[in-house]
């Protein structure tokens, strides 16, 4: 979805033509993951993290094409709201202090960023979903101003045929109507790339289904959605609800939704990219000239655009990407299941504990996945998203078991093994596995400390809009320390 689009509407027969280049695409990428293509020696790790804008008074602030022209960092790229943007953070081995590596770049970005964001009256604040948000603010007028935002709010839109009804039950009940895909732009995630090869990839994405309710739960950090109170990680529901194409007559039917958790285990990235030319209508048909399969003849390397593009529009929490650099190809896992923040020490302790985890559960000599069923790996994702770090979810050979008693007893051992596969330096497994550690033993996370912030305002007297506001002001104070979110006060 990075690219760039200058239609407006598509006809059938280019819809056609979409559909017949998809399917080529497919018979290429099977020729290539037969005859081993793919770069995966030296396997790298990527990362994107969505951030908000804010003005002083903590309220969302549309001028993210300010904003990007003062930062003038090409790693710095738009969002679908205009008090969105996304930092790109440049790819590197996870080896030889490879988290120190990002962390550092990370946030002398962000810094400096910010420096220049405020030139533009804006600051950049790391959050699951901006507490300040209204339902006022995520209308058309709030779309940002590259035209591929527009054109697929307009196909969304289409393909539903109705306006979006967005219903959350949680502590409190959100109940809405959109004319727009906009209220998707609340959503800010961290996304994790792990490069893996053609080999190992469905043992990654298997295990990253697998512990996708435990990664949530433990780094869930958005309780708070157009001033109302849900779930611990209330972008996950808004996210499925606002970019869903179905009217109520083809969920009954059973149709899939295009923000997807997947419904089994794979053999095979290619299992992915098949189910999302069967299952799911191009929403951007934008056709190149380019034949995969006679590039491939030539001895060239595919870009697969129309495969791309497609994926692009096929929201799964675990997405396959295909991808070229430097003329060579290779196949990465995108785990997008991370809110944006708290901070960015938060940041990539998740990051090491999901890295650390697959690794770990892939290289098993009897994979988890063959010893729980994929409908009991959906419903822990469900049972993280609504209770957060106070979650219960299902493990084999254990049956239920509390989020945070399953990380302290098994699964931190086991994400320690996997950085050493990695072969991520012991000085930095401890610290960032520390804080994992620590979160678990206070259950405490983003979203609880968000939560217990406004609550203390509330019984003080302060309305909600008022706590809301004053609890984002200390959150960003905290946010800028870098301090871990189990150390931060709650006043």
């Amino acid at each position: 979805m990075g690219a760039e689009v200058d239609q407006t509407t598509f006809t059938r027969k280019a819809r056609k033509l979409h559909r017949e280049k998809i399917r080529r695409c497919l018979d290429a990428l099977a020729r290539m993951l037969t005859e081993s293509r793919f770069d995966f020696n030296r396997p790298m790790a990527g990362l994107e993290i969505e951030l908000n804008l804010i003005d002083d008074d903590f309220q969302p602030a549309m001028r993210n094409a300010e904003v990007l022209a003062a930062i003038a960092d090409p790693s710095f790229q738009t969002e679908l709201g205009r008090f969105n943007i996304e930092i790109n953070v440049a790819p590197r081995q996870l080896s030889g202090g490879g988290f120190t590596s990002f962390e550092e770049s990370v946030r002398k970005s962000l810094n400096d960023a910010d420096s220049r964001a405020y030139e533009a009256g804006s600051k950049l604040v790391m959050i699951g979903i901006l507490p300040t948000l209204r339902a006022d603010h995520v209308t058309l007028d709030s779309v940002s101003q590259n035209p591929r935002y527009t054109l697929l709010d307009q196909q969304i839109v289409a393909a539903r045929g109705e306006d979006l009804e967005i219903v959350i039950d949680g502590v409190e009940r959100l109940q809405m109507f959109s004319d727009t895909i906009m209220p998707e732009a609340a959503c800010t995630s961290t996304q994790v790339h792990l490069q893996v090869s053609p080999d190992d990839f469905a043992g990654y994405w298997n295990a990253a289904q697998a512990i996708a309710g435990v990664q949530v739960a433990v780094g869930a950090n958005s309780p708070f959605l157009f001033g109302k109170a849900l779930l611990a990680e209330s972008r996950i529901p808004l996210f499925e609800q606002s970019a869903d194409t179905r009217p109520e007559e083809l969920k009954a039917q059973g149709v899939r939704p295009r923000v997807w958790f997947g419904e089994r285990w794979i053999t095979s990235i290619f299992d992915l990219f098949e189910e999302n030319s069967r299952y799911f209508p191009a929403l951007l048909p934008i056709s190149t000239e380019e034949d995969a399969l006679s590039v491939l003849d030539a001895g060239g390397v595919p870009t697969l655009d129309e495969l791309r593009l497609h994926n692009g529009t096929v929201y799964r929490w675990n997405r396959p990407v295909y991808d070229i650099r430097a003329g060579v190809p290779h196949l990465r896992v995108e785990n997008r299941v991370l809110p944006a923040g708290p901070t960015v020490v938060d940041t990539m302790a998740n990051a090491a504990f999901f890295a650390g985890l697959v690794r770990a559960l892939a290289d098993e000599d009897r994979p988890l996945w063959s010893q729980m069923s994929f409908s009991a790996a959906s419903e822990n994702f469900a049972a993280g998203v609504r209770h957060g770090i106070a979650a219960d979810v299902y493990w084999p050979q254990i049956g239920q078991v509390s989020v945070v008693e399953l990380v302290l007893r098994k699964l931190l051992p086991l994400a320690a093994e996997g950085l050493r596969l990695w072969e991520v330096d012991e000085g930095e497994i401890g610290r960032l596995l520390d804080i994992i550690e620590r979160r678990c033993v206070g259950a405490v996370n983003g979203a609880t400390w968000q939560t217990a912030a406004v609550a203390n305002r509330e019984r003080d007297g302060s309305s909600r809009a008022d706590a809301l506001r004053e609890m984002l002001a200390s959150y960003v104070e905290a946010m800028h320390s870098n301090e871990p979110v189990h150390n931060w006060e709650v006043r």
